[in-house]
């Protein structure tokens, strides 16, 4: 039996994954600041995304972001931020209102 594709059905449209927001505290050394984290996302990935809050130090690197996606692209750009060397938390919410 032949798998037939939503898009090819006449008057049925591919249902489109739902866009959420979740917010994530990031927290880096330094030196891992240095590269340009912030663009290569933009360019690696769909997802939009707020700085909410962000601070450094000569020690540490803080920033709440916040993403706009699929729920499943989010998961890929924590993953890829992970691999960077980036601790990711989620924001409790009411952290950083507004």
């Amino acid at each position: 039996m032949r798998s037939v594709s939503c898009r090819r059905l006449p008057g049925v449209k591919a249902m489109a994954a739902k866009r959420i927001s979740l917010r994530y505290w990031l927290t880096f050394a330094p030196e891992i600041g240095k590269k340009p984290l912030l663009y290569l996302m933009s360019k690696k990935f769909d997802v939009e995304f707020n700085v909410r809050s962000a601070t450094a130090d000569r020690d540490v690197f803080v920033m709440a972001l916040e993403f706009t996606s699929t729920h499943e692209k989010i998961d890929e750009v924590v993953k890829w931020f992970e691999k960077q060397g980036v601790q990711v938390e989620p924001v409790e919410i009411n952290t950083i209102e507004g």
